[in-house]
């Protein structure tokens, strides 16, 4: 079966048969034909049948009152003592809130917060754990904005949970397939949904991780995962793909989603980019310590916007956003 990869494009000028790339900031009008044996060579886009070209072009509905017409930042809030760039900085309740609010006003769109850490290594934490540490800020934060909030588990009670004190997305790592019920849970709730690839659990998922062919691997297995969540009554258009940079990954691979990311407009869904602080960015950059990863992870989420992404999982949220402006204003104009 063939894949195609559009080659986005910017600028406010465009010939007439540029096409819009997910309704988004981007366009193209050439698209390259990928197989499981490499490229098999580059297109007119205008002459995919529709049934390839819509998902490719489409604008994206809002989701959890977040539109993506533009790119959206969204904020993490790693509420545990462990997590590989922030942990402990925020898993008490009061500096929890502090930095949720913090984050609103540097201008994330959403938070996405977590209480169990997924970093390579990491063990499993107990439902009643993770929920006490998630509840709570996320009930305290409710009280205080209607901003959008995401609960990133992947456990339906913590879920449950979560949505009771006020989360309106679910953000699971595991791609719905470590809890059989949470996702049946999401469509219950009427709640969108933020579905990830990763190659095994996080205790063991950096170990010789292997592909056929990764961005055709991940692009199959979450169409596989969108087919299934949509069979469940969660609409299409009500959630978010990520492939999972760094989640079972080499250096190579994540290069290899990197480039390919445009790839991913294709399952007709809004695409999230979660590379910030990664260890690939370290190692690229020469920064051994996450916290310093900063500029390198500015960079990469720069390099994910110009492919069509809308969505950015990111620790520098202020920074983030100015990058943002600056990239808009330098690019596409504001």
């Amino acid at each position: 079966m063939p894949y195609y990869r559009p080659l986005p494009q910017l600028g406010r000028a465009r010939p007439k048969t540029a096409l819009p790339l997910a309704g988004g900031w981007c366009w193209f009008d050439t698209v390259e034909q990928l197989d499981r044996d490499g490229s098999a060579g580059f297109l007119a886009a205008r002459s995919l049948p529709d049934d390839v070209l819509s998902p490719l072009t489409e604008p994206r509905a809002p989701i959890a009152g977040i539109a993506f017409d533009a790119p959206r930042l969204m904020g993490i809030l790693n509420v545990t003592p462990d997590s590989f760039s922030d942990g402990g900085q925020h898993n008490a309740p009061d500096a929890a809130e502090a930095r949720a609010q913090e984050m609103l006003t540097q201008g994330a769109d959403i938070i996405d917060i977590g209480g169990e850490s997924t970093r390579p290594g990491a063990a499993e934490v107990s439902i009643q754990e993770e929920t006490e540490r998630t509840a709570p800020v996320i009930e305290a934060l409710r009280r205080q904005s209607q901003t959008p909030i995401s609960i990133d588990t992947r456990k339906a009670p913590v879920a449950r949970a979560a949505h009771a004190a006020g989360a309106n997305l679910v953000n699971d790592v595991a791609g719905f397939t470590f809890d059989p019920e949470l996702a049946p849970f999401c469509a219950e709730a009427g709640l969108p949904v933020c579905v990830m690839h990763a190659q095994g659990t996080p205790d063991i998922m950096q170990k010789n991780p292997r592909y056929d062919h990764v961005a055709l691997d991940v692009y199959d297995y979450l169409e596989t995962r969108v087919a299934a969540l949509t069979a469940l009554g969660i609409a299409r258009d009500q959630i978010i793909v990520d492939p999972g940079i760094g989640f079972g990954k080499t250096l190579e691979h994540n290069l290899t989603l990197l480039q390919n990311l445009s790839l991913f407009h294709g399952l007709g869904c809004p695409v999230l980019l979660g590379a910030s602080r990664k260890r690939f960015v370290g190692t690229i950059g020469g920064t051994e310590e996450a916290g310093a990863r900063m500029p390198g992870s500015l960079a990469v989420t720069l390099a994910g916007v110009a492919q069509g992404i809308q969505l950015h999982r990111v620790h520098d949220v202020a920074e983030s956003a100015e990058a943002l402006k600056l990239w808009q204003a330098a690019t596409v104009g504001i």
